[in-house]
């Protein structure tokens, strides 16, 4: 239905129910506390994303590291397996080489020793590193008595003892002494040194 307004009046407004000013303040209140709590939120998220995919680098890298280390590891266990060999050649290389040396020198002094001491014979001579076992016989016990009085001042033994030393029951005709002697072979000082030793 259409209405003319014949009086020329001005039509009166009507009235609109007033907001109350608290309850305007609490929906700002609200909204602006909502912005602020998702503000925090997408804050922490976006802070914790950032950690875990930095976490997961460096744990990446450690996993890297550590594969490193183990074959690291392998390597050096098999350098301390060949190193244990090579050390055991050594030894056996060295052991060889003391007991080569001086072979020569050994059996000339044993010689020169024998030559200076009447009725005496060398039956067995064993050497173990620098230890000596001499075995012989001899015409009397004073010709042992010498034989280790020349071994003594040849100055290639030492440390000769008389280990045993028995008559031969079994020869009536002549007395024969049987003996085994003890020592320590060893260079001397001025043979030792060679040519550079000398001044």
């Amino acid at each position: 239905m259409i209405r003319i307004n014949l009086l020329g009046r001005a039509r009166p407004k009507a009235e609109r129910e007033a907001v109350p000013l608290e309850a305007t303040l609490q929906i700002v209140f609200l909204f602006a506390a909502l912005l602020l709590a998702g503000g925090v939120l997408y804050y922490h998220w976006h802070s914790m994303s950032k950690e875990s995919v930095e976490l997961q680098t460096h744990i990446q890298k450690q996993r890297g590291e550590k594969a490193r280390l183990e074959q690291l590891k392998t390597q050096v266990d098999q350098f301390a397996r060949e190193k244990t060999v090579l050390q055991q050649r050594i030894s056996v290389i060295e052991e060889l080489q003391r007991n080569r040396t001086g072979g020569q020198e050994l059996l000339d002094a044993l010689a020169n020793t024998v030559t200076r001491t009447d009725t005496l014979w060398l039956t067995s001579l064993t050497r173990s590193g620098d230890a000596l076992t001499i075995q012989g016989s001899a015409g009397s016990i004073n010709a042992v008595a010498n034989f280790i009085t020349q071994l003594k001042h040849s100055g290639y033994f030492g440390q000769i003892e008389i280990k045993e030393s028995a008559q031969d029951s079994k020869v009536t005709a002549v007395q024969m002494f049987h003996f085994t002697l003890t020592g320590q072979f060893g260079l001397p000082q001025a043979a030792s040194a060679g040519p550079a030793g000398k001044i």
